[in-house]
């Protein structure tokens, strides 16, 4: 069940016994190696991804070791935009002014009447949540994404795409979430949903404090891929059988980068990408659309029997 797994530390104490972040747990810099920006957040996402380990339930055994499911979140697992709910939470905490959130809050806006992300948006976002987060303790950040996703964030994830989710684990595979959100907030959001993990954007950070620079760039667009792309050699798996879901255009590379692409709760643009290639497109938007999903090929009976289990479960919350 959604919330109910025990905290798992993706962290490491310092030196100084501070908390630590991505950055500082042994192999994450070292395996970021690309020159370029995006290849190297993708690296450095998938070497936090494996150092967190497996958030999922332990009583969930993984039967199917190389098919996997990457999920978007943003839109795609929740509804609206992860980042902009926890500067929501950090403002209530008086972390920076009215006029910051309210920047945050027209950037919100334009996403969810457009229903889709820009790239000016992402890098704009990125580089006020950095200069709110530089100097602060990892800790503190950490513990406050627990307090603000129970806030802000629980109640906005999609239970349709939540029980796509479970189909994925229901037949053995494994699922991460794949977002520009800071890896630490997005280990915590994977975590209470019960998935395997999560790629997120890796932030520096020294003696457990953030810089306020980034490993690379933001984790969005061809970085999502990346990321993919070195999870799958570290961690066995077989791209052309694994799945991905988003409803954002910018993540075309993304969901090309796996054999099974599903759009979700699309854009325009990537409804129409979609309608090229040939790819499931599943909008939990409207009841009637919602009426009509059906589900990824790549799984058998068993799963939609977990996945119609999930999607019970989760209206009577």
């Amino acid at each position: 069940m959604v919330g109910e797994q025990e905290p798992r530390e993706p962290l490491t104490p310092t030196p100084s016994g501070e908390l630590s972040g991505a950055t500082e747990t042994p192999g994450v810099v070292e395996s970021a190696t690309a020159t370029d920006p995006a290849l190297r957040a993708g690296e450095a996402a998938a070497a936090a991804a494996v150092a967190a380990g497996d958030s999922g339930p332990p009583d969930v055994p993984l039967t199917d070791l190389t098919a996997a499911a990457f999920f978007d979140v943003d839109n795609t697992m929740m509804i609206g935009a992860s980042i902009f709910h926890f500067a929501r939470g950090l403002a209530a905490r008086k972390f920076f002014t009215t006029s910051d959130l309210l920047g945050f809050a027209w950037q919100q806006l334009r996403f969810r009447i457009g229903g889709r992300e820009t790239s000016y948006s992402t890098t704009t976002g990125r580089d006020t949540a950095l200069s709110f987060v530089a100097g602060r303790p990892v800790a503190e950040i950490t513990a406050l994404g627990e307090e603000i996703y129970d806030e802000l964030m629980a109640d906005r994830i999609w239970a349709g795409t939540r029980a796509l989710a479970q189909m994925h684990l229901d037949a053995g595979q494994r699922v991460w979430l794949v977002t520009a959100t800071p890896v630490e907030l997005a280990l915590i959001i994977a975590r209470r949903l019960g998935l395997t993990g999560a790629l997120g954007t890796v932030a520096e950070s020294v003696d457990g404090h953030y810089t306020g620079r980034l490993v690379g760039e933001i984790l969005h667009g061809p970085a999502k891929a990346h990321a993919v792309r070195a999870l799958a050699v570290t961690e066995g798996l077989d791209l052309r059988r694994c799945t991905a879901y988003s409803d954002s255009v910018n993540d075309v590379p993304m969901l090309s980068a796996v054999g099974t692409a599903v759009a979700v709760n699309p854009d325009a643009d990537l409804r129409d990408v979609a309608k090229e290639r040939g790819w499931q497109v599943r909008d939990f938007r409207t009841g009637r659309k919602a009426a009509r999903i059906g589900v990824p090929s790549v799984l058998g009976a068993g799963a939609i029997a977990g996945a119609v289990a999930a999607g019970l479960a989760a209206r009577k919350r």
